[in-house]
């Protein structure tokens, strides 16, 4: 991934030429509507992330959302991204880390920031625009999982998801997404169903989960 260095590789997703602000709103929203259904029964729930229950997945998203809004301000402290507790409302701590982000994301000027992202490598640092649409893709495929862990649904528009499916076809595969602590497992194989099924399979889900995988051979 590019850091601020000049000579920096610059990726292949580098071009975002859509309203990348309007759509990372809607795909937060859709969270928020989901995290309101879920109970404190349900946090124990596994998920479509497999090293996650749905608290795990909540604390996870609630990080993000705080270490975005930092990187807006121009913050690149990597302490600010660490995973912080639920507490007893997990529903009202998600929906203030969730108001934080989008908040920064509607400030003048924020599409023409550079976002540290200390969690891409030491230095790194992107573009407000490429920077937002991470955080964008982030929360259609987090959206989802919430969605499949709960056995519902979500739906996005047609714009939104034409505009996800290029960042996912855009995010590098291969070994880098074995390593530990990568941000979505190697592409899954799938032919069929809907744009969100391919992004979600793109970025390492198995569409129909919560189905068995297929025996190995």
């Amino acid at each position: 991934m590019p850091t601020n260095s000049p000579d920096a590789p610059t990726p292949a997703f580098a071009t975002v030429d859509f309203d990348v602000v309007t759509f990372d709103r809607q795909a937060v929203h859709a969270s928020l509507a989901l995290v309101a259904q879920v109970s404190a029964d349900d946090l124990t729930r596994p998920t479509p992330c497999p090293e996650w229950t749905l608290h795990g997945l909540l604390t996870h998203m609630t990080a993000q959302h705080h270490g975005f809004a930092s990187a807006a301000r121009g913050e690149g402290d990597p302490a600010l991204w660490r995973s912080r507790p639920l507490g007893e409302d997990h529903v009202a701590t998600y929906r203030e880390s969730a108001e934080r982000v989008l908040a920064a994301f509607a400030a003048d000027g924020v599409l023409d920031r550079t976002f540290p992202l200390p969690e891409f490598g030491p230095g790194a640092a992107f573009p407000g625009r490429l920077a937002i649409s991470f955080h964008f893709i982030d929360y259609v495929v987090h959206s989802w999982d919430v969605a499949r862990t709960l056995g519902r649904t979500v739906e996005f528009e047609p714009d939104l998801l034409t505009a996800a499916l290029a960042v996912a076809r855009a995010v590098p595969d291969g070994a880098a997404r074995r390593k530990p602590g990568a941000a979505f497992a190697p592409a899954v194989a799938w032919s069929g169903g809907s744009r969100l099924d391919e992004i979600v399979a793109l970025l390492g889900r198995r569409p129909t989960w919560p189905d068995r995988a297929p025996a190995a051979g």
